[in-house]
Order: C-alpha cells, then sequence, then structure tokens
C-alpha cells in the first residue's frame, strides 16, 4: 500500500480546522481573553531576571501539571520541561524565556489602561509563556490533542549575557529527540522568523596609572583611552546588506571630576544576520583598541556573550506550515529576523522558527506593553501549529 501523501500547507489547514476538537478550542480561545491577560499579568508579576528566575519557574511548572503535561521537570540550567502525549516520535518542541531584562528588586505591578497591559517584562516574555499556556488550556478543555508527542519548554537565559544557555541545553537535550523547534515571543504576533540574528557582546576594559587632574596632568587616563576607543568603533563602516549592527550600551570608569581615571570599561553588542559579517567586524572592533593600547594604557577586549546565526530557507516546510496557520487566521506572515531561542536549534542545524503571540510596545523598558485583544489569535496560532506540525504527514526536516 502506497504511502499517505504529505498535504499541502493550505489543505492540511483545510482537514486540521475540521477536526471538532480543534473547531472547539478556536472557538474556546475567541472567549478566554481575560484568563490570558489575566494569567499574563500572575506571570509578569513575580520578578526572573536573567540568573534568577527560579521563582517564576516553580509557577510556571505548577501549571505545566495543572495542564495534565507528562515528565514534568527542571533541568541543571533551570528549564521547565512537560510532554504534551501522543503517538511515536516526538514532533517538536516549544520554547518560551522566562527571564527578563529587569533587577528583581523594580516594581513589578501590571497596570491595565484602554485594552492593554502596561509593566516590565509584561511582553518580553509573559506574554509569550501566558499564550503557550493558554494553548495548552484551550486543548485540555476542549479534547484538541496533537497526533504525535509534543514538548513544552519554559527556558532560562535568553536574554543578555544569559546568552541562550537554557536553549542551549533544552537543544542538547531534546534536539535529538524532535523534527523542529518552535521559540514563542510575547510580542509581534504575525511575525514568522526564519532567520537568527547572530551576536556578539565585547566587554572592553581599559586600565592606566591615574593621577591628580592638576599634578599629574598628561598621563593616560583609562576614560581618554576608551573614549577614543569607542569614538573609533563608531566610525567603523558598516554593511547594510547582510544588515549589521552594533551597540555601546554602557560605558563607565573613575572616580571624580578631578581625579585622572585608572579604569574605564565598555559594553558592546555587535548583531548580524550573517556569521563572517559578524566576525569581520569582531575583528575590527579588536584592531582598534589594539591600536590605543601602551602608552602606559592596557587594554583588554573580552568576549561576554554569543549568539549564533542561522537560518531557513522560506520554502521550507516547518517555515511554509507555520505560514498556512497564520493565513488561516487572515495574517500576513512578516519575514523578518530575530534573536530568540530559535538561535541555538537553527545553529546545529535543527529547524527553527519564532512565532509572536499579540503585539505591543516599549521592549525592556519600565513601560512595556502589550494589548490584550490579539492574544485571542495569538493562541489559536499556536493551536493549529502544534496540531499541524505534530501531525505524521508533515515533514520538518527539508523543504
Amino acid at each position: 500500500m502506497a504511502a499517505e501523501r504529505e498535504p499541502v500547507p493550505g489543505e492540511l489547514m483545510e482537514r486540521i480546522c475540521a477536526d471538532p476538537a480543534v473547531a472547539r478550542a478556536l472557538a474556546w480561545a475567541e472567549k478566554h481573553a481575560a484568563d490570558f491577560a489575566a494569567e499574563t499579568v500572575r506571570i509578569a508579576e513575580i520578578p526572573a531576571p536573567t540568573f534568577a528566575e527560579a521563582e517564576r519557574a516553580s509557577y510556571i511548572a505548577e501549571r505545566f501539571r495543572d495542564l495534565g503535561l507528562e515528565q514534568v521537570t527542571t533541568d541543571e540550567a533551570g528549564n521547565v520541561y512537560g510532554l504534551l502525549p501522543g503517538e511515536g516520535k516526538a514532533a517538536l518542541a516549544f520554547l518560551a524565556h522566562m527571564d527578563t531584562v529587569f533587577p528583581g528588586d523594580l516594581s513589578h505591578a501590571v497596570s491595565r489602561r484602554h485594552g492593554r497591559l502596561y509593566g516590565p517584562g509584561v511582553g518580553d516574555n509573559s506574554a509569550g509563556l501566558s499564550g503557550m499556556l493558554g494553548a495548552l488550556s484551550a486543548m485540555q478543555a476542549t479534547g484538541a490533542r496533537p497526533r504525535r508527542p509534543v514538548w513544552v519548554v519554559a527556558t532560562v537565559g535568553e536574554e543578555g549575557l544569559g546568552n541562550l544557555r537554557g536553549a542551549g541545553a533544552a537543544t542538547n537535550r531534546l534536539g535529538g529527540e524532535v523534527d523542529a523547534m518552535v521559540a514563542v515571543e510575547g510580542s509581534f504576533f504575525g511575525r514568522l522568523s526564519h532567520t537568527a540574528v547572530g551576536s556578539r557582546r565585547f566587554k572592553i576594559t581599559c586600565r592606566a596609572p591615574g593621577g591628580h587632574s592638576w599634578h599629574d596632568f598628561g598621563r593616560p587616563s583609562a576614560v581618554h583611552v576608551l573614549a577614543r576607543i569607542a569614538a573609533a568603533i563608531t566610525d567603523l563602516p558598516i554593511p547594510r546588506e547582510p544588515r549589521t549592527t552594533f551597540n555601546i550600551g554602557r560605558f563607565e570608569g573613575g572616580i571624580g571630576v578631578n581625579v585622572i581615571a585608572e579604569e574605564a570599561c565598555l559594553l558592546l553588542d555587535m548583531r548580524s544576520i550573517d556569521g563572517q559579517t559578524l566576525d569581520d567586524l569582531a575583528a575590527r572592533v579588536r584592531d582598534v583598541a589594539g591600536r590605543e593600547a601602551g602608552r602606559d594604557a592596557h587594554v583588554e577586549v573580552r568576549e561576554v556573550g554569543f549568539r549564533p546565526a542561522g537560518g531557513l530557507a522560506p520554502d521550507h516546510g516547518l517555515v511554509r506550515v507555520c505560514a498556512a496557520v497564520l493565513r488561516r487566521l487572515n495574517v500576513s506572515p512578516q519575514y523578518s529576523p530575530a534573536s530568540t531561542d530559535a538561535n541555538i536549534p537553527l545553529s546545529q542545524g535543527i529547524p527553527a522558527v519564532t512565532l509572536g503571540v499579540t503585539r505591543g510596545g516599549g521592549a525592556h523598558t519600565r513601560g512595556e506593553w502589550i494589548e490584550i485583544a490579539p492574544m485571542v489569535r495569538g493562541v489559536q496560532q499556536l493551536v493549529l501549529a502544534t496540531v499541524a506540525l505534530a501531525d505524521p504527514r508533515v515533514h520538518l526536516t527539508g523543504a
């Protein structure tokens, strides 16, 4: 007997949406926007700075158990895993990061105004976690189930100098077990990212003898040397294609206005969608720093962060199915690069994309906000993606 033909994505959506359980799950989501908002608030009000996600992880693990996931565990990195059961080999893993850029002692209170939620980390990534939990709730309430098993993972260390350590641990654990991975972010609903923005982050430190601003005038100042390095970096030519950027996010040093600084340092973020271009930029930065060393001034360049670039072809099966999911919800997919948990599996040859749950703005500021209403379609998207990508007839390992 011949094997069943793999359905084209549009045809697959027709079949899936004709399933009464899936139709019930989509209808359930229409009625529970308030629940998605409330879950987002509960998550957002639990501080979870990078490297200190344990309290939020405990809450997520409890919710995984409430929703009937199997094999709920926490790994050594701090990731929380749960398995949505099915038949045969696991199809894929959904990853949503728990950490935020905000310190734990900052107020995490969330406010609601005019159909929006405002608060630190409410979109990045509380809404992503809430959307994932919302999709699981919709499936639990209506009996919609993927045919193959699906892992759901709440990850640590996605932000800043966390360097995607949670995604790395999850990929090492599950990479040989799943066909593909999907990173879930709170904002940018409608974005379908299949290109990973790579990044390299340097801490550049300058040390000099220092002294009194009057009596020792002429001695090298660590601040002066570092300022020249920073100015030279800003003058470096950057290609428009492939898109490449840099940012000096922090500059500090010295102890007083009348003190020649003994030490100063800066943090530099460099990004590109092309790994070789990123490496070339990093080499030029090292050259700039090296030219300013000497004359009793010591300059050290230390890499403190790295995110690999990677990508899938636009006609890859994973991309095509996720695009069909969005079109089914009357959303035109936006194919824009992103830096997310998906960077890690992509760099290791595992198909991965990033999807968003709602729309918002002010990311990484205290005024961060999201819209509540789009969360309904964001959750519906995750329900359809779960069922579609776990369909045994769908091949996720190539175009």
